[in-house]
């Protein structure tokens, strides 16, 4: 019998979170960017072969904040652990430089403070839910150095927990190295049990919130430094029609939410120069989810307020439960 089950994946923000799932899918569902935070809600996404089917849930980088996005976005993290068969924890192939004054020689003291936190809050959740620890990105590290950083989190989870980690797997979403394994050691943890979608479903997003991720994920590339992460994207229409040459026309116009007039400015750019440029990455990747041609308008908006507006933040479609949080 096949197996079938949900799969939760945790880290701090950026380690990797969106890059891995995209890559264990094997197509683009996710956003990504370079930028910690470009995660904002749930993704689910969907991988079926002859084993079965594993639906992963991404998550926002685990964050606490003060506003109701950054609540809302803490909370989404948290939630997911109780809801699931498997619990990833994404960490980075780093070890904390230990204090020339420490006399300790205990391995799990160079685990990284803001990893130690993750894997902290994985281990409330393990009683009932296994654990699986993926280093990510050892391509970034040379092969010698991974030994001391596997025994180091090892050695954590054992002294937290008094038992051994169910399983460590070094992988790099980049160069896709230990990706079938990690999907092998995935199975191994789900249940027996059918599908939950079609085996031709890669995800339980809308076309129009894939839409509206896209476009600020092109827009948090392109303006890099200049703006900070207070940006948000709104789809206002998303119309389909048929041109006079019979061809199918995807109509969109959207808002692109900024907190200040000065970043108004930047992200038009002089005579609407970055604004094009987003609007044609981004017109670009959504003509090839949608597979039609699609006709793309962008208006730039000032929200000084829109992290903290509850309404707006659930036209957006953060969960309006996790919003009053």
């Amino acid at each position: 019998m096949s197996k079938a089950g949900f799969v939760t994946i945790i880290g701090k923000p950026n380690v990797g979170k969106s890059t891995l799932m995209n890559t264990l899918i094997g197509q683009k569902i996710a956003i990504t960017s370079y930028k910690p935070q470009t995660t904002r809600k749930q993704v689910r996404t969907i991988y079926t072969d002859e084993n079965g089917q594993i639906v992963f849930i991404d998550t926002p980088g685990l964050q606490k904040g003060k506003d109701h996005l950054a609540k809302y976005m803490y909370e989404a993290s948290l939630s997911t652990l109780k809801e699931v068969d498997l619990i990833l924890v994404l960490v980075e192939p780093k070890l904390a430089r230990r204090d020339k004054d420490s006399t300790s020689d205990d391995p799990a003291d160079l685990v990284p403070k803001d990893e130690k936190e993750v894997i902290r809050l994985a281990e409330k959740a393990a009683d009932k839910t296994p654990v699986v620890l993926v280093i990510t990105k050892v391509d970034t590290v040379p092969r010698d150095a991974l030994l001391p950083i596997l025994s180091s989190y090892s050695a954590l989870w054992k002294k937290d927990t008094g038992k051994e980690l169910a399983d460590l797997v070094p992988v790099s979403a980049r160069k896709k190295q230990g990706i079938e394994d990690l999907k092998k050691t995935i199975f191994s943890y789900l249940p027996e049990g059918e599908p939950f979608y079609g085996e031709d479903e890669v995800t339980t997003e809308t076309e129009r919130e894939i839409a509206q991720d896209i476009i600020r994920e092109k827009a948090l590339r392109l303006l890099q430094e200049e703006v900070p992460h207070g940006i948000a994207v709104k789809i206002n229409r998303m119309k389909y029609r048929t041109a006079k040459a019979g061809e199918e026309i995807c109509d969109i116009d959207a808002d692109v939410l900024c907190e200040r007039e000065a970043h108004k400015g930047i992200i038009i750019g002089k005579g609407g120069e970055m604004l094009k440029k987003i609007g044609t990455a981004a017109r670009t990747d959504i003509e090839e989810m949608l597979g039609t041609k699609v006709n793309l308008k962008l208006f730039v908006r000032v929200r000084r307020d829109w992290k903290d507006d509850p309404a707006l933040l659930k036209s957006l479609g953060y969960n309006e439960k996790d919003l009053k949080q």
